[in-house]
């Protein structure tokens, strides 16, 4: 399944990724969400400057992996969340943390680290797909099988280059 938890809001991008479409939010010159679409989805030209800028800081990232997006985020969430948002973006290109190690740094739950993995609005921005299980891949954008399995996939297989 999709994940539509932006749908009532419209995509200032639809952007076209090696896996499927991604649905581009912003709010005025700050990013506030990135979805998976339908790979059938057609795609939609920036209807700002600053939705092109994310557009075009996401296709570098697609052609190299080593990228470094420097876009304003606006998010929200709990302080756990923020807190496991923030230590998402510290793993390194390449690098994966389970679960667990998270959790025993922020003295909480996998299950609720997973939570919040599954939560963040902004994914590959921040890079949700680098936690994984200690028994293998995990899931993601709450999902444990299927389509969006696939795109933590692709971006972990992209990311060892």
């Amino acid at each position: 399944m999709i994940r539509p938890m932006h749908a009532i809001q419209q995509y200032q991008a639809k952007l076209v990724a090696p896996f499927g479409v991604l649905g581009i939010l912003c709010v005025g010159d700050e990013l506030t969400g990135v979805d998976f679409l339908a790979p059938e989805t057609l795609p939609q030209t920036p209807l700002s400057q600053f939705a092109q800028t994310v557009c075009k800081q996401l296709v570098a990232y697609f052609d190299n992996p080593d990228f470094h997006f420097n876009l304003p985020l606006k998010f929200k969430g709990t302080a756990h969340q923020g807190k496991v948002w923030q230590l998402m973006r510290d793993i390194p290109r390449g690098q994966t943390r389970q679960y667990g190690e998270i959790a025993k740094e922020l003295v909480s739950s996998p299950r609720a680290v997973g939570q919040a993995c599954g939560a963040n609005p902004i994914p590959i921005v921040i890079p949700c797909h680098r936690v994984v299980s200690k028994a293998g891949l995990g899931g993601f954008a709450h999902h444990r099988d299927g389509y969006e399995l696939d795109i933590k996939r692709w971006l972990l297989k992209h990311e060892q280059r």
